[in-house]
């Protein structure tokens, strides 16, 4: 008898098991079909910083909260990777829904000649409504590292140049780090390349990944 029992148990144990497992599979996100992002496994805060952005005012972790950014590093006297980005951020931005709430930053590198009224003429160029924020190299160095870009000064006197990432960070609008998008080699004698077609994809995908 108290086998026919823990057999009876068994047997609904087993079934409620399968019921959970295909109603899981049932609501499971689907994968992403991300073209040229990566969404990060774990999403991190950034670390307190203070920025200043074109009109000089104060830019700081809470501007980036309850909206998404897109985050650009780079300088305004770049001659080819900054001025072809900022051009297909803003083809990309008039592509995507109204309501996909996103702000696009642009964080230079060079505060030693990008002036806030520099920066001012530079973004209002593109789209008036992007935003460009710097600081002294010892805030710009921890937050860049953290949003996974890297940028070194190269030359010496008036005209030096700023290697620097070609990549983007996506920020959640809860301030975390969630998803980077990188630019991919199309020709062997050309700069790496974000299509503005693939971009926009990517973001609807990842922004209607995040349950807010």
């Amino acid at each position: 008898m108290k086998k026919i029992v823990l057999l009876g148990i068994l047997l609904v144990c087993a079934t409620l098991g399968a019921i959970t497992a295909y109603t899981l599979n049932q609501t499971a996100t689907p994968p992403l079909s991300l073209t040229t992002s990566y969404l990060y496994p774990t999403k991190r805060p950034l670390s307190q910083f203070n920025l200043v952005d074109q009109h000089g005012q104060a830019f700081t972790n809470q501007h980036l909260l309850h909206k998404w950014s897109l985050v650009f590093v780079g300088y305004t006297s770049c001659p080819d990777v900054c001025p072809t980005t900022m051009a297909k951020l803003a083809a990309a931005v008039q592509s995507l829904p109204p309501e996909l709430d996103l702000q696009v930053i642009f964080l230079s590198v060079d505060p030693s000649r990008d002036t806030p009224d520099k920066l001012l003429d530079y973004v209002n160029f593109f789209n008036s409504d992007f935003i460009a924020v710097t600081a002294p190299h010892a805030q710009l160095l921890p937050l860049t590292r953290e949003l996974g870009f890297v940028y070194a000064m190269v030359g010496e006197g008036e005209n030096y140049q700023v290697d620097h990432s070609a990549s983007m960070t996506l920020i959640s609008p809860q301030g975390e780090r969630y998803a980077t998008v990188k630019p991919k080699l199309t020709q062997l004698s050309s700069l790496p390349q974000i299509s503005t077609q693939n971009l926009v994809a990517d973001l609807q995908q990842l922004t209607a990944n995040d349950t807010l």
